[in-house]
């Protein structure tokens, strides 16, 4: 049940960070074309005191601290699946550790800089040592998928993986150009992603109902940890990646739907009118125009 918590916790935070992104760089966007720019932190706008614009660093630092927290538990847990084996989980929590830790530095780095003059970092900058991140969070993710003992909590993990490795490749991008609005919009979106595939793995690894047939937790196992779902024929294997498989295709077009919804709320708020649209011109004011009489000579 903690498990499953934390994994709701962590997808409820991803989502909310990725939306709140993409509603605040569309905003601006619609808003100011001329003047836009990606930027990696958006301060509320309807706040009228600094510190209360920087609420969205910190609670993106609560939870990241969060997070920390936990991956450091789970690293000194004991884990029930071993049976004496080396404790390969350990140093996969403790690389997760690290690169959560690393996000802290850069998020504790955007608020110093928001809210004094000792450290200033260019945005693009922040967004290079961005793609550095979730490019380590790709390789950690990658390498936890290939000592995972269980088929289906590896597929997640390297699912995972590329979402992050897409993250990463956006950040780089927008740190080279940064006018483009649509790789600000992936890059939201691939944080949304993210955040209903963390909630898609608690729900296939932790919660019966969801499991893939053919496939059940360990029963010695008291409560869930990693490699405890186990597929035990092939055929179930298959089945589970597939069903997978086609559970992400699933959240990608509602990520889509997000995009598009979210689009259109902003722009009705801002006030633009729909594609195609035009107003009409304002008719000349007779009175002020004269005309002269022509008159015309006989031959």
């Amino acid at each position: 049940m903690a498990t499953l918590m934390y994994h709701m916790l962590t997808s409820s935070s991803l989502l909310s960070l990725g939306l709140y992104h993409l509603i605040s760089t569309t905003r601006n966007r619609l808003k100011s074309p001329g003047d836009y720019s990606a930027k990696p932190y958006h301060p509320l706008s309807f706040a009228s005191q600094p510190h209360l614009r920087r609420i969205p660093l910190y609670l993106l630092l609560l939870g990241l601290i969060i997070s920390l927290i936990h991956q450091f538990i789970v690293s000194f847990d004991d884990d029930p699946l071993l049976k004496g084996h080396t404790p390969v989980h350990k140093f996969t929590s403790l690389q997760a550790a690290v690169v959560i830790l690393s996000f802290v530095i850069m998020v504790l780095i955007v608020l110093i800089t928001e809210a004094t003059s000792v450290v200033i970092v260019q945005n693009d900058l922040l967004f290079a040592f961005g793609s550095v991140l979730f490019w380590l969070q790709y390789t950690v993710s990658m390498s936890a998928a290939s000592v995972q003992t269980s088929d289906l909590q590896a597929k997640c993990d390297s699912v995972s993986a590329r979402i992050s490795a897409i993250s990463a490749l956006l950040c780089l991008f927008i740190a080279f150009q940064p006018k483009v609005y649509l790789a600000d919009v992936g890059l939201a979106g691939s944080i949304c992603l993210q955040g209903l595939w963390v909630l898609q793995t608690g729900l296939s690894l932790y919660v019966d109902a969801f499991i893939p047939d053919g496939c059940h937790k360990l029963l010695d196992v008291v409560r869930g940890v990693e490699g405890s779902t186990k597929c035990d024929l092939d055929d179930a294997k298959l089945r589970a990646v597939a069903i997978l498989d086609l559970a992400f295709v699933v959240h990608v077009l509602f990520v889509l739907l997000i995009v598009i919804v979210t689009y259109a709320f902003v722009a009705k708020s801002v006030g633009i009118r729909r594609f195609g649209s035009y107003e009409a011109l304002p008719n000349a004011d007779s009175s002020h125009i004269q005309m002269k009489a022509m008159t015309g000579t006989q031959a």
